[in-house]
């Protein structure tokens, strides 16, 4: 088969390799299509969180795909299921076209004359679904902040605004992504590479502060931005995987005086029932959401390197979501 393999860091390369053999439980799933996550990169191209020795087992760390289930030896999803997958990043084997997977980690996909490649973008829509889920907030009337509008950042910005809240401020480095994130219900979009977002904030609320603020990048200056862009009695949801091992100084001392209160989510895959991708599938099935802007870039999985590099530096070619093809 061929398969992505991280060989070390900042290199990602497709290579033949043998189709893995599957255990009770799970399933072999003949992958169709697979998403660069932004923990990906944090993984491939930064280094952090590499969960095995290099060169690292093939598929890895890929944990967005669609596919068809071609073995099996687990209850529910017989040979011909055509599957969502979400496994873990430390057993992920999207980047590969056989995957094997445990039954807990795939759902069938709906009926539906959407693009298939729609469908594949409800693993990073359940992600938000399960953040917002497990840290519910009332932002009916408030002001929220986020930083970064990659496709998690931009299901934020979509669900925020469908939840009632009353302003919607967004940064981020892309015009493209910006340009999107717009049409998502951004009131206020903020380009980061030119114009600063704490200065956003506060002359668009009086100094006051935004009610809610949500950091969907994973890097540390934009976590230590979030403690700034609060007001006092303020939340902060800290989504985004970190981009290095290493310890993270915050501001503590406004963050203590401004009395916040701030959460991080993890591990929506092992979410029984595996209801928030179950719920990202039916909205993107009734067209509650059009994740067709987010489609920006699909490569053959032979330049799985080069969509890498495309997805870590997205901003000159306009990149939004960057995918590859079996």
């Amino acid at each position: 088969m061929r398969a992505g393999r991280m060989v070390e860091v900042g290199r990602f390369e497709c290579e033949a390799a043998p189709i893995p053999e599957i255990d009770d439980g799970q399933v072999l799933v003949r992958s169709e299509m697979a998403s660069i996550c932004g923990s990906d990169l944090h993984v491939v191209c930064m280094g952090a969180g590499v969960g095995w020795d290099l060169p690292a087992p093939t598929g890895y760390p890929g944990h967005e795909g669609i596919g068809e289930v071609v073995e099996s030896r687990a209850d529910g999803l017989p040979v011909g299921t055509q599957v969502l997958c979400f496994p873990h990043v430390p057993v992920g084997e999207c980047f590969a076209e056989y995957q094997r997977i445990s039954s807990f980690y795939c759902l069938p996909l709906p009926e539906s004359d959407l693009p298939r490649s729609h469908l594949l973008m409800a693993q990073q829509l359940g992600t938000v679904i399960f953040a917002m889920r497990r840290h519910p907030r009332d932002v009916a009337g408030e002001t929220v902040a986020v930083l970064g509008q990659g496709s998690a950042g931009l299901f934020f910005t979509h669900l925020l605004r469908r939840a009632g809240a009353a302003r919607v401020i967004v940064s981020d480095m892309s015009p493209t992504r910006l340009a999107v994130s717009a049409k998502y219900g951004a009131d206020v979009v903020v380009n980061a590479a030119t114009d600063d977002m704490r200065t956003a904030v506060r002359d668009l609320t009086g100094g006051v502060g935004a009610d809610y603020v949500i950091e969907a990048v994973g890097r540390d200056d934009t976590f230590v931005l979030t403690t700034a862009l609060a007001r006092p009695d303020g939340e902060l949801l800290w989504f985004g995987l970190p981009s290095t091992d290493a310890p993270i100084a915050i501001n503590f001392a406004s963050f203590f005086r401004k009395r916040l209160r701030a959460a991080s989510t993890y591990g929506a895959q092992d979410e029984p029932d595996a209801t928030s991708f179950r719920a990202a599938l039916e909205m993107i099935r009734r067209g509650d959401i059009d994740v067709g802007p987010l489609l920006s870039h699909v490569l053959p999985i032979e330049s799985v390197g080069d969509a890498f590099h495309l997805a870590h530096d997205p901003v000159a070619a306009g990149a939004v979501k960057v995918s590859v093809r079996f």
